[in-house]
């Protein structure tokens, strides 16, 4: 799907001459008035520049998702650390790679003579802009859209930061027209061809893509108002053209060159595997496992050494466990020790140091470090979330008198499957440790759907639904973190999928840094007043308490409803 040419390339470099800083308080202004910046650049080069901006970057997944998300969410643990201040690069990224580009993108082609043939490149634009605005919206709350990126064309260097809300209103009203001008009838449009690094100019993948993005913002939305989730939920399933759904759809960055965590997986401290995620795994006989985490040193050779030397076991490994080599310890090292020192203090066996804790997998992660010749992956939309919600979506109720085209079993099932296949598909491509062969998909697929513990009951189908959604977020960590906000699943009371106990508070949020004197400091002040937050207070009591709008009536985490 990506294949970025040094034609294209020269292109980049060309649009990002526009993008001089990395702060919002200097976007606005310097950005869109330096004389020396190109003034005309090609539409397609600055498309390509946004969308290659689109992905997490290092830091992102240094800071932010290995640190931070994944272990609230319980998929990994690690040492816990403070949110450090190189969190939220996602903050400034928007204002300096992303969303400028776009905004000159529809200046440009509003000015030309011949605007109406490049009425789908300019829907794409919103598109792109709105999954990643989302993005940023998920850990900050209210941000500068509607009047950001306006410098250069209105001289407006001061936007108002909208609210959340207004934001999901504002987006759903732009994916609404831009689906209408992706799918309308019209000769001798212009497209972005190769310059499209996703889709290529495949415009109805665009549509699938915006639907799929207004099925996240239906599901953000149940908290504050399920009438509008009806209403959103509606909309897509009566759309003829429908969100994404299939494999080939996914919004997926495959750049071969890309490798944004490397050497870094284990900066400041490894990851490891949690007892809640492995004993899932194990439990169900899931190909994720082996996916997802790398097995310890408790082989067939060093049991029998173990033997031997008449070492005993730590108590909460039993010598039966066929899947003895994948092992989870606590979430929160602080509630089980006697555990938790297994992490990094391993089994002296003779002479021998024996690992007996599963890291995650590093390939899977990183498939650059230490040399590694695999590719990262990216799947940024996948087919297997959208078939989640339409799936919860329908078992919550919010399906009534509309065509489902399939029931919530039915949307469960097709996830379930997508989610395998997809997730293979990214350890192939890292030339890590697969679930299954090409041959034997289909196969293993069926076996794991026509388990007990897999298949719907009847009692806990939605927890079943909401778990497998969970587990298909590993790699989308921003996703993950929202998920369990809005839902407070996994359940600490749960003997389907019991959460790990965490005493640790979880700030729900990140902070936005006041603007530099003498820029935006009344607008900024305004939005975190409105949200009900302490102006400029970073600590972890302000930040788990002093809720984002969408998630101000959620459950409390692990007390899902």
């Amino acid at each position: 799907m990506k294949n970025i040419t040094i034609k294209w390339a020269t292109g980049i470099m060309l649009a990002g001459t526009l993008l001089l800083s990395n702060s919002c308080t200097n976007d606005f202004a310097e950005i869109n008035t330096d004389p020396s910046v190109v003034t005309d650049p090609d539409p397609k080069y600055l498309f390509t520049y946004s969308l290659n901006s689109l992905p997490s970057s290092g830091s992102e997944w240094i800071w932010e998702n290995l640190e931070q998300l994944l272990r609230f969410t319980q998929h990994m643990t690690t040492d816990p650390y403070e949110l450090s201040t190189n969190i939220n690069s996602r903050y400034g990224n928007f204002y300096s790679n992303v969303l400028p580009n776009l905004v000159e993108i529809r200046r440009q082609i509003d000015l030309k003579a011949d605007k109406q043939r490049y009425q789908k490149m300019r829907a794409a634009t919103y598109v792109a802009g709105i999954f990643y605005g989302l993005h940023v919206s998920d850990m900050n709350g209210s941000i500068p859209y509607t009047q950001a990126g306006l410098g250069r064309s209105e001289g407006n260097f001061k936007p108002e930061y909208d609210g959340q809300q207004k934001l999901y209103d504002t987006w759903l009203a732009e994916l609404n027209t831009a689906i209408a001008d992706l799918v309308a009838s019209s000769t001798d449009q212009l497209t972005y061809g190769n310059a499209d690094i996703f889709y290529h100019s495949d415009w109805t993948k665009w549509v699938k893509l915006a639907n799929s993005l207004k099925l996240r913002i239906a599901v953000r939305y149940e908290g504050q108002d399920k009438a509008k989730t009806t209403q959103i939920f509606k909309e897509v399933m009566e759309n003829a053209v429908g969100p994404i759904t299939a494999d080939e759809d996914q919004f997926a960055y495959l750049d071969p060159n890309s490798n944004p965590i490397g050497g870094d997986i284990d900066y400041r401290s490894a990851r490891y595997a949690t007892k809640s995620i492995v004993s899932f795994l194990k439990t169900t006989n899931d190909p994720r496992l082996q996916m997802y985490f790398s097995p310890n040193d408790l082989t067939a050779a060093n049991l029998d050494s173990i033997k031997k030397y008449k070492v005993t076991l730590p108590a909460f490994i039993s010598a039966t466990d066929t899947q003895i080599r994948y092992q989870g310890g606590p979430a929160d090292w602080t509630t089980d020790a006697a555990t938790a020192q297994y992490y990094k203090n391993p089994l002296t066996v003779g002479t021998s140091k024996l690992v007996v804790m599963s890291s995650i997998n590093k390939v899977f992660f990183a498939p650059r470090r230490n040399g590694g010749l695999g590719t990262f992956h990216d799947y940024l939309v996948t087919s297997a979330e959208t078939c989640f919600y339409i799936a919860e979506l329908i078992e919550k109720g919010y399906g009534a008198g509309l065509n489902t085209k399939g029931t919530s079993e039915e949307w469960y099932k097709k996830g379930v499957a997508s989610s395998l296949r997809t997730m293979n598909a990214i350890a192939v491509a890292a030339l890590s440790t697969t679930g299954f062969t090409q041959s034997t998909v289909e196969a293993q697929i069926t076996a794991y759907l026509a388990q007990t513990s897999v298949k719907f009951n009847g009692v806990n189908n939605l927890e079943r639904i909401y778990i497998q959604e969970y587990l298909n977020f590993m790699r989308l960590p921003t996703e993950a973190f929202t998920f369990i906000r809005r839902t407070g699943y996994p359940k600490n009371s749960s003997t389907y999928y019991p959460r790990d106990k965490f005493n640790e508070p979880i700030p729900r949020r990140y902070w936005v840094d006041e603007p530099a004197l003498g820029t935006n400091n009344e607008n900024w002040l305004k939005s975190q007043t409105e949200q009900g937050f302490t102006p400029g207070d970073r600590t972890v009591q302000a930040l788990s308490t002093q809720r984002l709008w969408f998630d101000k009536n959620n459950p409390v985490i692990g007390e899902g409803k």
